[in-house]
C-alpha cells in the first residue's frame, strides 16, 4: 500500500513573522532527525487538517520538499495548537530510517465490553492502568494500536497485564508484562473514588515517546526545533 504524501516548501519566514504565514493560511513547520540538519518547512493549514483525518498512530508518510528530489519518510512527531482556538501553530517532522529500529508508543484498545459478565451482570467499572505501550520496531512494523479484549473477564477485581497483548513477530513491546493494563472494579469503588493500588501505580509509570533507537526521545527534539524556529 502506498504511503500517504505530503508536499511542503523550503520556509525563509522565522520568529515573530511566522504570525502572518498562519493568518494567510500558511503553516510553519520543521523536519529534523539523527544527524540531520533542522530544515524550516511551510505548507498550506488545511492540508494538516485533511491529513490527520486519516493518518494513524505511528504512520511514515513521505514529505516531499519543493526542490528535493527524493521525499523524506518521516513520523509526525509533534503538532502544537493555539491553547484557547486550537488553532494549528506548528508542526514538526521527525525523518526516519526505514532499514533502523525505532521505540514508540502504541495505543490500546479495549474490546468486548458488552460481553463482559464483570461488567454487564456485576455493573464492574473499567479502569485503565495505562493507555499506551512501549514497543520497538522497524518503522513499517509499527502497530497501529493493540486490541485488548475484556469479553473473558468474569468477575469483579479481574485484571489484564501487558503480557496478555500478543504483538507481531516484527515487534518487541518494551513495557513490563506484569504492568496492569486494566482492572474491572467494584462499583464501590468507582463511588467513593478509590483506584485500585495496581492500576494507580501503573498510570503513573512513563513510557518513552517515539525515538529512533539511541536517539533522545523525538518530542524532546521536536520542543528544540520549534524553540529554534520561533
Amino acid at each position: 500500500m502506498a504511503r500517504k504524501e505530503l508536499t511542503v516548501e523550503p520556509r525563509q519566514v522565522t520568529g515573530k513573522n511566522v504570525a502572518k504565514l498562519r493568518r494567510a493560511g500558511v503553516l510553519p513547520a520543521n523536519v529534523f532527525g539523527k544527524g540531520i540538519e533542522s530544515v524550516a518547512l511551510q505548507f498550506e493549514t488545511e492540508q494538516l487538517t485533511q491529513l490527520l483525518k486519516t493518518m494513524t498512530a505511528n504512520e511514515v508518510l513521505d514529505l516531499k520538499i519543493d526542490g528535493e528530489r527524493a521525499p523524506r519518510p518521516v513520523i509526525i512527531s509533534k503538532v502544537q495548537r493555539h491553547p484557547v482556538n486550537s488553532s494549528f501553530l506548528h508542526a514538526d517532522f521527525y525523518q526516519i530510517s526505514l532499514r533502523e529500529k525505532m521505540k514508540a508508543d502504541v495505543p490500546i484498545t479495549v474490546v468486548g465490553q458488552d460481553a463482559s459478565e464483570a461488567m454487564n451482570t456485576y455493573n464492574g467499572i473499567l479502569m485503565m492502568g495505562i493507555e499506551t505501550v512501549s514497543v520497538e520496531a522497524l518503522p513499517l512494523d509499527l502497530p497501529t494500536h493493540f486490541e485488548v479484549d475484556i469479553s473473558g473477564l468474569a468477575n469483579l477485581e479481574d485484571t489484564l497485564h501487558v503480557s496478555s497483548i500478543v504483538a507481531p513477530e516484527s515487534v518487541t513491546i518494551l513495557t513490563d508484562p506484569e504492568v496492569v493494563v486494566l482492572k474491572i472494579a467494584s462499583p464501590r469503588l468507582a463511588v467513593e473514588g478509590e483506584e485500585p493500588e495496581e492500576v494507580e501505580a501503573a498510570a503513573a509509570a512513563e513510557a518513552p515517546t517515539a525515538e529512533a533507537e539511541g536517539e533522545e526521545p523525538a518530542a524532546e527534539a521536536a520542543a528544540e526545533g520549534e524553540s529554534s524556529e520561533s
